[in-house]
């Protein structure tokens, strides 16, 4: 899982509550898809001949940023420059039904609104036709700054008063800058957002060196921004993570951001904070895997949901798992989609506290492999639930979408750990687990190791303690064959099941539970487990 379902809950409530102001400065698109079945090759050339069904016009760039914003709860304003033509019209009528306000939109007559238009054919994308702004002129420029103040302000450009008194609502709690190099002016801009700095500004811009004089309270480059920053190459795959996360106070002096967030499409994100966190201390994010056709607007998606979570006080790194936990809402669906705060909290709270047979099982690790899930899996006894285990399992279900746990049977439990154990029945330790929120699915096995069960589903991830070594155990080789990674995570000393049955067993002798008693067996939670 990519975020805490309490957490989600508790920022969605608080959003809703609060109904934050949040202004969007930026340049807007409006995404059209064509959709049809590719049926056969054109004669007059070698393309696909698509057969339409369905044409959707929608919100893209900032304007996608400012209706996934209000669709998370948020008061939006939408400030940008259009073209008085076809395009941009649809574009305010699109923003005005998603519930954004655009009084603060300028259209400029004779100019062009930036339309993108793909023409899918089957499940992919045969083509995508840019029609693009051309560069705004000064006065258009200094206009889109004008409209930002007032947005800011709360007053209608033009006016002095504010509109506080008609609308009930007045200044900005924050301000969000997308930058995608059509046309907006840091250099008008930010001395607006100085003047009249709301609470939080964040910045998703393909250029952050512009902005760097903002000090923007988070940035949030893609992988390619990063590498453009720093003038390097950020490498491949889970590699990149460690290579942003040694850059980050030279991610931070280059943008003159408090936060970056650097998003690596699958790989997550990483979260780089302010040079006096310590540098071991990082927050990373676990991402939903989706074809780039999915992954249109997820961007967006995710610089909406942390500015918004941010606008109303949600700490930092809270702000950045909720922003992920948008993403993979919209990574769902194909096209430029939208994260409502109903599928945001049904997302992360979908029950599945079910205890399933193997056949079950592979049944559902598939269907959610079909749409695009993490699979987690770890195994254990798991005979008395403790701090230890809930920890571990916390751990392992950040480390993806699905957490599947697997448990020894009564027999194997008493084949690995004695005759006297377990203390507990396979059915009564699997509704325990089964009751976490962090476990989506639990089984049993009977065999003394989990590898044919990991030969069926094949987990993109393999989780074990930290007291063990993918070295020491015969499955990490069964796991790495099947593409899967096994990770291994943190364990809390003091807390193996044994150490815990030995205290109960020495308070029933009356011998004590003194701290003797408990170092003794410092065991890992997962090697005990």
């Amino acid at each position: 899982m990519t975020a805490d379902v309490r957490m989600v809950r508790r920022v969605v409530d608080t959003i809703a509550a609060r109904q934050p102001v949040v202004v969007v400065v930026g340049d807007v698109i409006l995404d059209r898809w064509t959709v049809g079945a590719a049926e056969r090759v054109s004669r007059e050339a070698p393309a696909p001949v698509v057969r339409v069904t369905e044409t959707i016009a929608v919100p893209g760039g900032a304007a996608n940023t400012a209706v996934n914003a209000r669709a998370l709860g948020a008061d939006v304003r939408m400030v940008a420059l259009i073209g008085d033509d076809e395009t941009g019209r649809v574009l305010r009528d699109r923003l005005e039904a998603a519930g954004v306000d655009t009084r603060w939109l300028v259209a400029v007559p004779g100019a062009t609104t930036t339309s993108k238009d793909r023409i899918v054919g089957g499940d992919r994308v045969v083509v995508r036709v840019d029609d693009l702004a051309g560069p705004p002129s000064a006065a258009d420029t200094a206009l889109l700054a004008e409209a930002t103040a007032a947005a800011v302000q709360g007053r209608i450009p033009g006016t002095p008063d504010t509109i506080a008194g008609v609308d009930g609502a007045a200044a900005a709690d924050a301000v969000v800058v997308c930058d995608y190099d059509l046309g907006v002016d840091a250099a008008a801009i930010v001395p607006v957002l100085e003047r009249d700095r709301p609470t939080t500004v964040v910045v998703d811009a393909h250029d952050l060196g512009r902005w760097r004089a903002l000090q923007p309270d988070l940035v949030t480059p893609n992988a390619g921004e990063a590498a453009a920053l720093l003038g390097r190459d950020l490498g491949q795959g889970a590699g990149r993570a460690e290579t942003v996360v040694a850059a980050r106070e030279e991610v931070l002096t280059v943008t003159g951001a408090r936060n970056a967030v650097v998003t690596l499409d699958r790989n997550g994100t990483v979260l780089l904070e302010d040079t006096t966190a310590p540098a071991t201390d990082v927050h990373r994010t676990r991402a939903t895997p989706a074809s780039e056709q999915q992954a249109s607007g997820a961007g967006d998606t995710f610089c909406a949901a942390a500015s918004v979570a941010l606008a109303v006080g949600t700490p930092v790194r809270e702000a950045v798992s909720f922003a992920q936990a948008a993403a993979d809402v919209v990574v769902r669906e194909a096209g430029t989609s939208v994260c409502t705060a109903e599928a945001l909290v049904a997302s992360v709270s979908a029950p599945a506290e079910t205890v399933v047979d193997h056949d079950q099982l592979a049944d559902a690790v598939e269907e959610a492999r079909r749409a695009g899930r993490r699979i987690v899996f770890t195994n254990g006894c798991f005979d008395v639930v403790h701090r230890g285990h809930t920890t571990y399992l916390r751990q392992a279900s950040e480390l993806g979408d699905l957490l599947v746990v697997a448990l020894n049977d009564d027999d194997s439990v008493r084949r690995l750990k004695g005759p006297e154990r377990p203390i507990n029945t396979a059915e009564d330790r699997a509704g325990v687990l089964a009751a976490l929120a962090c476990v989506d699915l639990v089984t049993v096995f009977a065999t003394d190791t989990p590898i044919p069960l990991i030969e069926r589903i094949r987990p993109d991830v393999y989780v074990k303690g930290g007291d063990y070594s993918p070295e020491m155990l015969s499955e990490t080789e069964v796991v790495r064959a099947h593409g899967g990674e096994v990770v291994m995570v943190d364990y809390v000393a003091e807390h193996s099941t044994s150490a815990v049955v030995r205290r109960i067993r020495e308070t029933a002798a009356g011998t004590g539970t003194g701290a003797g008693a408990a170092t003794g067996d410092p065991t890992a939670v997962s090697g005990d487990a």
